[in-house]
């Protein structure tokens, strides 16, 4: 009887877990070969490209020529995503290919804390789908036992030191003084995200 209610307790535990973990965060695709953070902009599921193992792609087959030069780097893939009517925890929307430039009918929902599940369909057909994993948030430095002692030299500026960067999306390092930028800056939160004019503009 006691490991009967021990189990249904570690069950309970598990599915409670699963209904607390939330989409919005950073997820690694399928492949590998990016991770797309998303974000929750009144209401609605946004993803953008956030990193790329490959960098400095673009995207050449967007139907609109006016974005066929723009990275790929930072752009919104999950557009517009809604919960779904019927299904708890589901979200409905759509996803943009920059494969082949087409925008698909999407809906993504975790089928574990740390796997999303991610379908795509053709005109409400030929349906497939990927899991996407997901990347843990970068854990919070620990204060340290003997803080530095206060200085009178130059004035601190805030300024952090190299290799110390902040995990923001598409940040590859610090930046070289005087060089010209090769990608726009990208957001770093997911407050951010939902201030890219493509999102700002949709996200009512």
């Amino acid at each position: 009887m006691r490991k009967l209610a021990c189990s249904a307790i570690v069950l309970l535990g598990a599915i409670g877990a699963a209904h607390a973990a939330e989409i919005p965060g950073e997820w690694l695709v399928k492949e590998g070969v990016a991770t797309i953070r998303i974000a929750n902009c009144n209401g609605r599921l946004w993803g953008v490209v956030a990193t790329e193992k490959t960098p400095g792609g673009i995207d050449a087959k967007n139907p609109d020529k006016a974005k066929r030069g723009r990275p790929t780097l930072g752009m919104p893939i999950l557009l517009n995503m809604k919960p779904d009517e019927d299904e708890k925890g589901k979200w409905d929307g759509n996803i943009y290919n920059a494969k082949d430039g087409k925008t698909y009918e999407s809906s993504i929902k975790l089928s574990s804390p740390n796997q999303l599940k991610v379908e795509g369909c053709v005109l409400g057909f030929l349906c497939g789908g990927e899991t996407w994993t997901r990347v843990p948030e970068p854990a919070t430095p620990p204060m340290a036992a003997n803080p530095p002692t206060p200085h009178t030299g130059t004035p601190h500026t805030g300024t952090k030191a190299a290799g110390s960067v902040p995990r923001t999306i598409g940040q590859k390092g610090p930046a070289v003084p005087g060089a010209a930028a090769t990608t726009p800056p990208a957001p770093g939160s997911t407050s951010d995200i939902c201030l890219l004019p493509d999102i700002a503009g949709a996200a009512h």
